[in-house]
């Protein structure tokens, strides 16, 4: 594989992930999450530093392109939903760790 095509890949998971940790983390009857704390911050990890990964490689790819938006657009639109995915793992993580 590419590293050129992580961003994607990024971007898939990342989304999953952000569907697991999203319905997961919804609380139940007595007050309880659906899944363990642990599993959800476990998942929260992985996919932000899979989303920031991501992010990383598809801005050194647009930077080697001088960010030529109209050569890459689907390329572009990817890395943009890698960086916001990093930046929401990042506040939802920050929201689920128990104070």
């Amino acid at each position: 594989m590419k590293t050129i095509n992580f961003p994607y890949i990024a971007m898939a998971i990342g989304l999953l992930l952000m569907m697991l940790v999203i319905k997961g983390s919804q609380l139940d009857g007595q007050g309880n999450t659906v899944l363990p704390l642990l599993t959800l911050l476990i998942a929260n990890e992985c996919a932000f530093f899979l989303t920031i990964t991501g992010s990383y490689i598809g801005l050194k790819y647009l930077k080697s392109i001088n960010f030529n938006i109209r050569l890459k657009p689907l390329y572009t639109m990817t890395t943009i939903l890698c960086i916001l995915l990093t930046i929401q793992f990042t506040l939802l993580g920050l929201k689920l760790w128990p104070l």
